[in-house]
């Protein structure tokens, strides 16, 4: 074990002067072997050995236990008055021996330790190194702190109704050894900062393990704590929750200390600190295996969509969820509601949906039926309450893992829908903006959608994968892809082929007049600009290039100088492993096979996925949604651990 050791002089002490403390074979504990020795500003601490007898340590190692070893202690400039100085180092040893000619024996050894698992390991080790600060990468130092953002007890408050509560946080652990008489005139403190006490929450495990002997004794207004210690014991164990997510005012880094002070009047001896950092909240990419679909019932207008999204999650091999009507209150956009990520620390990882401000029929659903055991919930509301289109979830996106000019993004970058640089159209609102700025690990990009009338990046954007290159594609919406389809058909003689033929009270259009239609040509050479300068922008912050890029045949039309999808959007679609369900098209019949179905399957069938094309004409185009913004996917976390990456 590893000790505090004070000495206290009781004469004065003229500058550069030095008294050794030899180790006594009769005052070593029985089992110690080792010892380092280390002074505080002012005090020089020497080893002094005989290297035909003793090895000197190298690296972190200690120095071995000999009766040719002898610490040599020397002070920088005088002290002014008896007792105004204080040595202080750490020994592997606690035991008591004379300190030469005219120094008494007046020291006490105590060792006192504030540990965490700052090596990320699942495990609390004694003395871990680095404890003061955090650092990323797989080399680097720090423990890990998750919010109590789940439901495992009834209400969140200061005290513990579950043993999973306690599942869920991060322990840390105090350390002592040494007389039990030096707690006559010293006590130790718990401690955090000011600006962290609204941050965390600390439980003191005490007593016969019951929840009613876990004391909350930190955190939520309570900045310190003193640790009585209890005759025999050595140890005391804490409890640490975070009650905040990293956002704008808050980085995630959180400190606790432990102070040894001496008694009257209180003047602290020694400080030892441990540094946490709150998990960040991560988002999934479409890349990620799925484990759960939500779409929402309402009334009999969606129920042959609801059948189709059955069939499609049986082959996904994956769970089916309904929201009923009673709970959606007629709202099926449930992909603009909330979307689903996680929290991981090396102990634990659970869902956490993340609510947008939306606030429509769904607006209670995700607090109401989803948060619970082991299943997160946050939110981020606008201080006015003013939110636009732009602020709901089709409008958030995530890509799969990059590299971008030599930097690696593991978990992929946020994509957020918003106007273009400078100018005064609708955005995101900076609540939520800020917080997915916070979480560090997959720093956002700001896209242009507000050229749509909805303005969501879903709809002209998705991500499938692929087993080759970067292990995926990126989808485009592309007017001028349509265009060159429908040319190519038309040279072959298929100009008379309709757009929404069998469609029930839907005005057809042919290939030929939709090619000699000067409104729709306009309309879609600019969108198809929009959708450019998005390109350019997804290529140099993605890191993307051309062969990672298809482009998926769509038309829009301008409705008051925003765009709609002129038929139904396919790049809107919903990404279950392989399976991919996209909206039906009901494009040209060619051959007895819509035109724009082929084209799509000839695109991505050779990646092995499997195109299932779903009627939502009804039940969601017509309603300026598709098949993506009606559902929604809780998927597997990344198996890379967050704070292995260098942000």
């Amino acid at each position: 074990f590893t000790g505090e050791m004070q000495i206290t002089c009781k004469t004065k002490m003229p500058p550069h002067s030095t008294f050794s403390a030899p180790f006594c074979p009769r005052s070593i504990p029985s089992g110690a072997t080792s010892f380092d020795a280390r002074g505080t500003s002012g005090v020089r601490v020497y080893v002094v050995y005989n290297p035909n007898a003793v090895k000197k340590p190298a690296g972190t190692s200690k120095w071995t236990l000999n009766s040719q070893v002898e610490v040599i202690v020397s002070m920088d400039i005088p002290s002014s008055t008896v007792n105004d100085s204080k040595v202080r180092g750490l020994l592997v040893c606690s035991f008591s021996c004379h300190l030469g000619p005219g120094l008494p024996s007046a020291f006490v050894i105590s060792d006192v330790s504030l540990d965490a698992d700052t090596d990320r390991s699942g495990m609390v080790k004694s003395n871990g190194t680095n404890k003061t600060q955090w650092t990323w990468g797989p080399d680097g130092q720090g423990a890990v702190l998750l919010v109590n953002c789940d439901r495992d007890s009834p209400v969140a408050n200061a005290y513990l109704f579950s043993f999973q509560d306690l599942e869920d946080m991060s322990l840390m652990i105090l350390r002592r050894q040494g007389p039990n008489a030096i707690f006559a005139d010293y006590k130790l403190v718990l401690h955090v900062s000011v600006s962290d006490v609204d941050k965390v929450r600390v439980f003191h495990a005490s007593g016969d393990g019951s929840l009613a002997q876990y004391k909350h004794v930190l955190g939520s207004h309570k900045r310190s704590y003193v640790v009585d210690r209890p005759s025999g014991e050595e140890e005391d164990t804490f409890y640490v929750e975070g009650l905040a997510f990293p956002d704008a005012d808050f980085s995630g880094l959180v400190s606790f200390s432990v102070t040894l002070l001496e008694n009257a009047p209180d003047t602290p001896v020694f400080t030892d600190t441990v540094v946490f950092r709150v998990a960040p909240w991560i988002m999934t990419p479409n890349t990620l295996q799925p484990l759960e679909v939500f779409v929402c019932r309402d009334s009999n207008s969606n129920a042959d969509f609801l059948e189709a999204m059955r069939a499609l999650v049986r082959k996904a091999n994956c769970k089916l969820t309904i929201c009923p009507e009673v709970e959606n209150q007629h709202d099926r956009w449930i992909q603009d509601e909330i979307e689903f990520g996680y929290v991981e620390a090396p102990h634990k990882t659970f869902p956490v949906v993340f609510d947008s401000p939306r606030d429509r029929g769904l607006k209670d659903f995700a607090f109401r039926r989803i948060l619970g055991p082991d299943f997160g919930y946050v939110t981020r509301v606008p201080p006015h309450g003013h939110v636009s289109s732009l602020d709901s979830f089709g409008n958030l996106d995530v890509s799969p893992p990059v590299t971008v000019q030599g930097k690696t993004y593991p978990l992929g970058r946020i994509l957020i829908g918003s106007s273009l640089p400078r100018s005064s159209g609708r955005r995101m609102t900076k609540a939520v903006r800020d917080f997915l700025y916070a979480q560090k690990v997959q720093p956002p990009v700001e896209l242009y959608s507000d050229w749509l009338s909805v303005g969501h990046v879903d709809e002209f954007l998705s991500f499938v994968p692929a087993p080759d290159r970067k292990g995926f594609r990126l989808l485009l919406a592309s007017p001028d892809a349509c265009y060159k389809l429908f040319k190519e058909k038309q040279r072959e003689g298929h100009g008379n082929a309709a757009q929404f033929a069998g469609l029930e009270n839907v005005q057809t259009i042919t290939i030929d007049k939709m090619l000699a239609d000067e409104a729709l040509r306009s309309d879609s050479e600019y969108v198809q600009s929009c959708i450019d300068w998005n390109r350019h922008t997804l290529k140099e912050e993605l890191g993307l290039t051309e062969q990672d890029i298809i482009d998926i045949p769509q038309l829009f039309v301008l409705n008051s100088s925003r765009a709609d999808a002129f038929f139904p959007d396919m790049v809107n679609m919903i990404v279950l492993g392989k399976h991919l369900g996209i909206p039906k098209p009901f494009g040209p019949i060619v051959d007895g096979q819509c035109c724009l179905e082929e084209n799509v399957r000839s695109l991505l069938e050779p990646l092995g996925l499997v195109c299932i094309f779903i009627n939502d004409f009804f039940s969601y185009h017509t309603l300026s949604g598709e098949i993506h913004c009606g559902t929604n996917v809780i998927r597997k976390p990344f198996s890379f651990k967050w704070w292995n990456m260098i942000p």
